[in-house]
């Protein structure tokens, strides 16, 4: 297999002494994308239905209870 112009001169500046860059390359530029779906019709409804509810450990609720405590 044919070696591609940029990747000789790549290689010629390494063994100059430069830095390659594929080193600098962000791991995500490796990563296999297309197994990746984006979200189904289900699953935007689903992230709707709990958008605004907070969990009974929230900061609010632990506050509030804790404000309680104090009038007492």
């Amino acid at each position: 297999m044919a070696t591609s112009k940029a990747k000789k001169k790549r290689q010629k500046l390494v063994q100059s002494g430069h830095l390659n860059p594929e080193i600098k390359r962000s791991p995500f530029a490796l990563m296999d994308l297309s197994s990746k779906q984006t979200k189904t019709k289900k699953g935007y409804l689903y992230s709707d239905k709990y958008k605004n509810h907070q969990e009974d450990d929230s900061f609010f609720v632990a506050f509030f209870t804790f404000s309680h405590f104090l009038h007492i």
